[in-house]
């Protein structure tokens, strides 16, 4: 079993801070009760690159404090699926190859492919499910809901989540060209 490291959890509470000012400061209202948001885009980019169970905490805990931020109290199926997207999307592309600066197309394909799935078992089937076993929700308004949270918050995932993963990668050293560079330097 893998400890968690200073690094993850470090990365878990900048993620939660991220997510939560995100949500609460930067959301767009499109339906009944239901926003859009570059929240996803980066509870996507961290779960790439801290793991799953980072990706599931800063989603369950920074939505749970966007919710209670709003005075509504803490909407547990649509927490549930933030938890969801984040768990979902730290499976999707290996961190151990970002972290060496390698982030190709194939990886592009494979973090957009992840995260359409992420949102469409979240906003498709978790949070309306849990709306009408909990809440009692009406059905049409929750898939209603789902669809349109599933579908914006995956197109900002796509494209600003890609981007973000696309910078970080540029930022990595690859060990391949960290150990070129070394022996350059002793030539000299």
């Amino acid at each position: 079993m893998s400890k968690f490291t200073i690094k993850q959890i470090v990365g878990t509470a900048i993620g939660v801070a991220l997510f939560f000012l995100l949500a609460r400061f930067l959301s767009v209202p499109v339906f009944a009760n239901t926003y859009l948001t570059l929240q996803y885009a980066v509870l996507g980019f961290f779960a790439v690159i801290f793991g799953p169970i980072c990706g599931l905490l800063i989603g369950l805990v920074g939505h749970a404090l966007a919710d209670l931020s709003w005075g509504w109290g803490i909407w547990w199926s649509w927490v549930i699926a933030s938890a969801a997207v984040g768990l979902l999307s730290g499976f999707v592309i290996k961190t151990g190859k970002i972290e060496d600066g390698k982030f190709a197309n194939s990886d592009i394909v494979r973090f957009i492919a992840g995260s359409f799935i992420a949102h469409a078992v979240a906003w498709g089937v978790v949070a309306p499910l849990l709306d009408i076993l909990i809440y009692g929700e009406p059905p049409n308004k929750v898939f209603t809901q789902g669809l349109i949270a599933g579908a914006g918050n995956f197109v900002l995932t796509a494209i600003v989540g890609t981007l973000l993963l696309i910078g970080y990668a540029k930022t990595r050293v690859s060990a391949g060209s960290l150990e070129a560079e070394e022996e350059a330097d002793s030539d000299e």
